[in-house]
């Protein structure tokens, strides 16, 4: 393991998924806003638009600190008077509706008390999907959770098809990935092995979308695709205002707005009844937004 603490590989992981995200859009840069926590701590958001791929994206880094609220308390069910969570978080959203909304958060949650825990993972929304690159998705994060435990990988990705999922919709945010939470040492695991896992995910986590991006190439699209792209955000901005934990626990806990709600895309719609037109692209993705899909298969 790195001699560096944990927040400071945090802040390099963020250096360097930026610099590998701006290389492959090759026009946008990332611009950097810097904040403080008055209760103690702060974080450095970066925001990617109007690129060559990127129509929107964030790399959020945040490292705060302070005392447990009693919110924190009733939400968390926290013991600790103190607290110190460090963590990156990314969502990109891109011009061509054949390239995948990509997902990813790693962070790190301490108590003075000595208890700790990690959580995060990777997911994909593909406004298509693409069962090839859905296979290429989960192949890679399969490769990078057997280097840490023979289960991470069956483990975390049924975890991740469980959280990605809208109920009211009964569908799955998108092809799903790896999710995992409220992770300590255990079964030959150690907290250096965790910490590590998580930085190898973060570092990852550039080449799955140059993949992505590379295999799908700019293909042309028009008003049609479009208009789907722009409903499946729609499903996007439901599940993440509606269901995700981080987002709520956020707005509920006072957090900072602009970095809370980067993940939501520049553009979504929302059509009344709608339904695709039968053996069409956007039906086929439709019925593969379940879970329990053996990717690997």
């Amino acid at each position: 393991m790195s001699q560096l603490n944990i927040i400071d590989r945090f802040k390099q992981v963020q250096d360097f998924i930026c610099k590998e995200l701006e290389h492959l859009d090759g026009a946008a840069k990332f611009q950097e806003d810097n904040w403080t926590r008055k209760e103690g701590g702060g974080g450095r958001t970066r925001i990617i638009s109007n690129g060559n791929i990127f129509e929107k994206g964030g790399v959020n880094f945040s490292a705060v600190h302070g005392p447990v609220s009693e919110l924190m308390r009733q939400q968390l069910g926290l013991n600790g008077q103190d607290f110190l969570a460090t963590g990156v978080s990314i969502v990109l959203h891109p011009k061509n509706p054949y390239h995948p909304i990509m997902h990813m958060n790693v962070r790190y949650f301490q108590l003075n008390t000595g208890e700790y825990w990690f959580g995060g993972g990777i997911d994909m929304t593909p406004h298509y999907v693409d069962e090839s690159l859905a296979r290429d998705f989960h192949r890679e994060l399969k490769k990078v959770c057997d280097r840490y435990h023979p289960t991470f990988y069956d483990r975390f990705k049924d975890w991740a098809d469980d959280y990605f999922y809208i109920p009211h919709r009964e569908e799955t945010r998108g092809v799903g990935g790896i999710f995992y939470d409220h992770i300590k040492a255990n079964h030959g695991v150690s907290k250096s092995d965790l910490e590590d896992f998580a930085i190898d995910l973060g570092e990852l986590f550039p080449q799955l979308y140059s993949h992505q991006v590379k295999k799908c190439g700019n293909k042309d699209f028009g008003d049609r695709e479009i208009e789907w792209q722009n409903l499946r955000r729609g499903r996007y901005v439901e599940f993440n205002l509606v269901y995700d934990r981080g987002t709520k626990f956020g707005l509920k806990t006072g957090g900072r707005i602009e970095s809370i709600l980067m993940s939501l895309p520049k553009n979504a719609s929302w059509f009344y009844d709608f339904s695709p037109e039968k053996n069409s692209p956007e039906e086929k993705t439709l019925n593969q937004l379940k879970k329990n899909i053996d990717w690997l298969d």
